[in-house]
């Protein structure tokens, strides 16, 4: 029986999400437990990778079940065997023609940042910090170039992995909630450092050090060394992949953000 399990955790505690010699990663931690209630070894895959120190409200994992459990036991008994940091929120049983990476057709992201002038204490490793002024009007501004289908080229990590820069962003938003800007993306596919390249341009345009022209600028010339430098991930929250109704799955959880936003 395939499973799909939602998933948050606090990257910080992690070296992302892909297994690693040596361990460390929410996969490693995942397999580990999934394996504990099986009794053998047990493999997932995941809707979308996320780097060391980026977090996760909503990870979307499948893996073909080679025992039959009841379903809370792939939540509460998982969880009893998942090392703090890392959660399952819920279980469902799926078809075996759902993969929790190919059958999503959109993704989504948060980016939490912290404005003002002292670095975060309370919120450290969970938020952005950028401590002069900015202007949510030059950012908004800037973001309504960034919907539709574009080579995102000047926003790839040099060593990205993905077959074509060219994705379609279907939102791009920024709005503010007291001292924290949010910023929030959904697009077919994110390359590697995709929104934290987004965020620390438009951190640029927000501080004045560039117009809001300049993004649609970047899109054009498609050359990442004229962009702005890659923003940290502790602000970055995977927000979860969109699938079609047919997978009966649970929309993203933002309930974290609850008293938050």
């Amino acid at each position: 029986m395939r499973i799909a399990l939602g998933i948050e955790y606090g990257g910080g505690a992690f070296r992302g999400w892909q297994s690693q010699a040596g361990g460390g990663t929410v996969q490693d931690a995942l397999e580990v437990a999934l394996a504990a209630i099986a009794g053998q070894r047990v493999g997932a895959l995941c809707a979308g990778r996320t780097d060391a120190g980026v977090h996760a409200t909503q990870q979307v994992v499948h893996f073909d079940a080679p025992v039959e459990r009841p379903l809370s036991a792939w939540v509460r008994g998982v969880n009893a065997h998942l090392p703090e940091g890392v959660a399952v929120r819920w279980a469902q049983p799926v078809d075996s023609a759902f993969h929790a990476r190919f059958s999503a057709h959109a993704r989504r992201y948060r980016y939490l940042l912290l404005n003002r002038q002292q670095r975060p204490g309370l919120w450290q490793g969970r938020v952005g910090w950028f401590h002069l002024p900015l202007d949510l009007a030059a950012m908004q501004a800037a973001c309504a170039a960034l919907p539709g289908e574009h080579d995102f080229s000047a926003f790839r990590a040099a060593g990205c992995q993905a077959k074509s820069p060219v994705k379609r962003m279907r939102h791009a938003a920024v709005r503010q909630c007291g001292a924290l800007f949010v910023f929030d993306f959904e697009a077919s596919a994110f390359l590697h450092h995709m929104v934290r390249n987004l965020v620390g341009t438009l951190v640029y345009i927000g501080k004045g050090a560039r117009p809001p022209t300049w993004i649609g600028e970047l899109l054009q010339m498609q050359d990442r060394r004229l962009a702005a430098p890659t923003f940290s991930p502790a602000g970055l929250y995977f927000r979860g992949p969109v699938y079609e109704p047919q997978w009966g799955l649970p929309e993203p959880a933002d309930d974290v953000f609850d008293g938050l936003l």
